[in-house]
């Protein structure tokens, strides 16, 4: 069946569709951006979560006002990066990019910020004699133009802007922080206290964004759950981003505490509000989630779940399961994969515990083995391969809306991936296509 067009992005500007982007998005951007005046270039290696790549794309956006031009690191007179320290495995990765951009034939200077920045012990700076860490993201920008010798009029936090490129989904950053202390996890020490963006702020953004031709809107945080800003939380927010005429909306992730009658409220009356939660689980054993921390046992989530597919009616859910958490027995893990089955996801994202110093969790004595942790891992990723087939094929036959994201595909509001028969559809388009099939390789539905 040929694609309807719902909706185009509206607005244009020199004969073509505005490019849409609060900031600069990293991942596609030439190698020389469009920029005025100063020749400088930095060059961006972004680790981690969606907030860290939130947080690399606003520096950007106030670098490149201030006339920097983005390039490879290959090019850079700096590379920024941006790095994740969630886990033991997530520090190497970090080191690892630091050290590679150190050994470059230019010999540029490295500014690493970032989680592992905020509780660097003093490693980071001796990977190198050009290696600069800071801290303060905020600060970055300036520090930047002090290393140039120039000085800065950048915002630490720019307003909306248009680039190259065309972009019709875009992530708003709305909260930072968490200070729930899972035994795993050093977020908090990294990322401090929760915060939250003003709702004027946020709102003015998503405006922003939909007029210049977006159709959809990613609610990012650390802890989203925790979002408030003069007595309103994050169902207040929901709703007055609702009330922007954005056509789609989602939530990166929520906790399951989190998921109240509220919530749930406040989605079910937002039509923009797209059919997909991802709720993080972490494990089935209620041992087990006793020992991490979390806040909540297997019988609460699956209630959690429960009302929300009440609420949200063709509910995808996605998750995140970490595998081989100190202690986790074969009962453990063979409880996880039933409450997994017994529930059932859309996708899961399955992590290997990993030890992070200086968390509880790393000090334990009760690691599980590596080749373990690997066997249980694969186990769970299989589950979740056929249960992510298992929803795809709920879809097949049904009307979907899919926002065209790049020529010949698109994503539904249930968030899986729509590859188009025919090319007649172009980005920024949002349309009705009747899912007719699955490339079950790709994990995508053909229409």
């Amino acid at each position: 069946m040929k694609a309807r067009v719902l909706s185009r992005s509206a607005t244009r500007f020199c004969g073509r569709r505005r490019p849409v982007w609060s900031r600069p998005r990293l991942h596609s951007l030439p190698a020389e951006a469009s920029v005025a005046c100063s020749s400088h270039k930095v060059a961006f290696r972004t680790l981690g979560c969606k907030v860290n790549q939130v947080d690399a794309e606003t520096i950007a956006a106030a670098l490149i006002g201030d006339g920097a031009v983005i390039a490879p690191q290959e090019d850079a007179e700096i590379v920024i990066v941006t790095t994740c320290t969630v886990t033991g495995e997530a520090d190497h990765k970090a080191r690892k990019a630091v050290r590679h951009a150190h050994a470059l034939p230019q010999s540029p200077v490295v500014l690493v910020t970032g989680c592992l920045a905020a509780v660097d012990d003093g490693t980071l700076v001796s990977l190198g004699e050009r290696v600069i860490v800071e801290a303060d993201k905020s600060a970055v920008p300036a520090r930047v133009a002090a290393l140039l010798g120039e000085q800065t009029d950048a915002s630490p936090h720019p307003t909306t802007r248009a680039g190259e490129g065309f972009h019709t989904r875009a992530f708003v950053k709305v909260e930072d922080g968490c200070d729930n202390f899972c035994e795993y996890c050093i977020v908090p020490y990294a990322r401090g206290v929760p915060r939250s963006m003003a709702l004027a702020s946020v709102v003015s953004e998503v405006t922003a964004l939909h007029e210049s031709g977006a159709h959809e809107v990613v609610l990012t945080g650390i802890n989203i759950g925790r979002y408030e800003d003069a007595g309103v939380r994050l169902p207040g927010l929901i709703e007055a981003v609702a009330a922007t005429g954005i056509e789609r909306i989602r939530l990166s992730s929520i906790e399951p505490e989190d998921v109240d009658a509220a919530l749930l409220s406040a989605i079910n009356a937002a039509p923009a509000f797209c059919e997909h939660l991802h709720i993080p689980l972490q494990s089935g054993s209620d041992r087990t989630l006793a020992e991490m921390g979390r806040r909540y046992d297997t019988a609460t989530y699956a209630t959690i779940v429960e009302r929300a597919r009440e609420a949200i009616p063709h509910l995808a859910l996605s998750a995140d399961v970490i595998v081989g958490f100190p202690g986790e027995t074969e009962a453990d893990a063979a409880e996880t994969l039933a409450l997994l089955e017994r529930i059932g996801f859309a996708k899961l994202h399955v992590f290997r515990y990993s030890a992070r110093a200086g968390t509880p969790a790393a000090a334990r004595t009760d690691h599980v083995a590596p080749t373990t942790i690997a066997e249980r891992a694969a186990a769970v990723r299989a589950l979740g391969d056929r249960m992510r087939l298992a929803h795809l094929r709920t879809q097949v036959g049904r009307e979907l809306e899919v926002l065209v994201v790049r020529p010949g595909e698109g994503v539904a509001r249930d968030g899986s991936r729509v590859r188009f028969a025919s090319s007649t559809t172009s980005p920024g388009e949002l349309v009705a296509a009747t899912a007719t099939g699955i490339d079950e390789a790709g994990f995508t539905l053909t229409a």
